[in-house]
Protein backbone atom coordinates (compact mmCIF):
# COMPACT_ATOMS: atom_id res chain seq x y z
CA UNK A 1 0.00 0.00 0.00
CA UNK A 2 2.91 2.20 1.04
CA UNK A 3 6.34 1.61 -0.93
CA UNK A 4 9.71 2.88 0.29
CA UNK A 5 12.55 4.37 -1.23
CA UNK A 6 15.33 5.23 0.69
CA UNK A 7 19.13 7.33 -0.99
CA UNK A 8 21.76 9.44 0.29
CA UNK A 9 23.60 6.57 1.90
CA UNK A 10 27.59 6.19 1.50
CA UNK A 11 30.58 6.36 3.13
CA UNK A 12 31.92 9.59 5.17
CA UNK A 13 34.63 10.40 7.71
CA UNK A 14 34.15 11.12 11.03
CA UNK A 15 32.96 14.62 11.69
CA UNK A 16 31.34 14.98 9.13
CA UNK A 17 27.86 14.91 7.22
CA UNK A 18 25.31 13.20 5.27
CA UNK A 19 21.23 13.62 3.85
CA UNK A 20 19.11 10.81 3.79
CA UNK A 21 16.17 10.61 2.13
CA UNK A 22 13.05 8.83 1.93
CA UNK A 23 10.54 9.17 -1.11
CA UNK A 24 7.06 7.87 -0.36
CA UNK A 25 4.17 6.79 -2.71
CA UNK A 26 0.88 5.09 -2.67
CA UNK A 27 -1.20 6.81 0.22
CA UNK A 28 -1.30 10.16 1.47
CA UNK A 29 2.16 11.36 2.47
CA UNK A 30 0.05 13.37 5.61
CA UNK A 31 -1.28 10.46 6.85
CA UNK A 32 1.55 8.98 7.82
CA UNK A 33 4.00 8.76 10.72
CA UNK A 34 7.47 8.33 9.47
CA UNK A 35 10.58 6.62 11.23
CA UNK A 36 14.15 6.32 10.93
CA UNK A 37 15.40 3.46 12.34
CA UNK A 38 19.05 1.72 11.89
CA UNK A 39 20.66 -1.55 12.58
CA UNK A 40 24.28 -2.08 13.46
CA UNK A 41 25.86 -4.97 13.02
CA UNK A 42 25.06 -7.57 15.81
CA UNK A 43 22.70 -5.05 17.29
CA UNK A 44 19.00 -4.75 17.26
CA UNK A 45 17.37 -2.33 15.01
CA UNK A 46 17.36 0.87 16.92
CA UNK A 47 15.06 4.04 17.06
CA UNK A 48 16.71 6.76 15.85
CA UNK A 49 14.04 9.62 14.62
CA UNK A 50 10.59 10.24 13.82
CA UNK A 51 7.00 12.38 12.94
CA UNK A 52 4.15 11.71 15.06
CA UNK A 53 0.99 12.36 13.01
CA UNK A 54 -0.93 11.71 16.68
CA UNK A 55 0.81 15.41 18.32
CA UNK A 56 2.76 16.59 15.46
CA UNK A 57 6.26 16.30 17.25
CA UNK A 58 9.43 14.90 15.80
CA UNK A 59 11.19 12.72 18.22
CA UNK A 60 14.92 11.54 18.33
CA UNK A 61 16.76 8.64 20.25
CA UNK A 62 19.14 9.72 22.99
CA UNK A 63 22.43 8.96 20.78
CA UNK A 64 21.63 11.17 18.11
CA UNK A 65 19.92 14.32 19.48
CA UNK A 66 21.28 17.25 18.38
CA UNK A 67 23.03 15.82 15.88
CA UNK A 68 20.71 14.74 13.61
CA UNK A 69 17.52 16.17 12.37
CA UNK A 70 14.75 15.02 11.15
CA UNK A 71 12.46 16.84 8.07
CA UNK A 72 10.06 16.81 5.85
CA UNK A 73 9.05 17.95 2.27
CA UNK A 74 5.26 17.19 1.76
CA UNK A 75 5.20 18.39 -1.68
CA UNK A 76 8.05 15.82 -2.95
CA UNK A 77 6.05 13.27 -0.20
CA UNK A 78 9.71 12.93 0.68
CA UNK A 79 11.45 12.73 4.31
CA UNK A 80 14.92 13.38 5.34
CA UNK A 81 17.20 13.11 8.05
CA UNK A 82 20.35 15.18 8.01
CA UNK A 83 23.09 13.64 9.90
CA UNK A 84 25.89 15.75 11.12
CA UNK A 85 29.05 15.47 13.24
CA UNK A 86 29.17 11.89 12.42
CA UNK A 87 31.17 9.08 14.58
CA UNK A 88 31.92 5.27 13.82
CA UNK A 89 29.05 3.86 15.97
CA UNK A 90 26.73 5.30 13.51
CA UNK A 91 27.76 3.03 11.19
CA UNK A 92 24.61 0.86 10.39
CA UNK A 93 21.96 0.14 7.44
CA UNK A 94 19.50 3.13 8.13
CA UNK A 95 15.59 2.07 7.03
CA UNK A 96 13.04 4.20 6.53
CA UNK A 97 9.35 3.28 7.53
CA UNK A 98 5.92 4.59 7.87
CA UNK A 99 2.85 4.29 10.49
CA UNK A 100 -0.74 4.86 8.73
CA UNK A 101 -2.39 4.81 11.92
CA UNK A 102 -0.70 7.12 14.20
CA UNK A 103 0.55 4.85 16.79
CA UNK A 104 3.29 5.07 18.87
CA UNK A 105 6.57 6.15 16.94
CA UNK A 106 8.80 4.61 19.47
CA UNK A 107 8.01 1.23 18.35
CA UNK A 108 8.96 -0.37 15.92
CA UNK A 109 6.92 -3.15 15.11
CA UNK A 110 4.31 -0.64 14.52
CA UNK A 111 5.38 0.75 11.06
CA UNK A 112 3.75 -1.63 8.62
CA UNK A 113 6.17 -0.18 5.73
CA UNK A 114 9.76 -0.67 5.14
CA UNK A 115 11.85 0.98 2.79
CA UNK A 116 15.16 -1.39 1.53
CA UNK A 117 17.84 0.29 3.77
CA UNK A 118 20.85 2.23 2.99
CA UNK A 119 24.42 1.29 4.35
CA UNK A 120 25.76 4.14 6.36
CA UNK A 121 29.27 3.94 7.01
CA UNK A 122 31.71 6.32 9.13
CA UNK A 123 35.05 6.44 9.09
CA UNK A 124 37.88 7.19 12.10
Amino acid sequence: QVQLVESGGGLVQAGGSLRLSCAASGRAFSSLSMGWFRRAPGKEREFVAAFSRSDGTTYYGDSVKGRFTFSRDNSKNTVYLQMNSLKPEDTAVYYCAADPYGRSIWNQYNYAYWGQGTQVTVSS
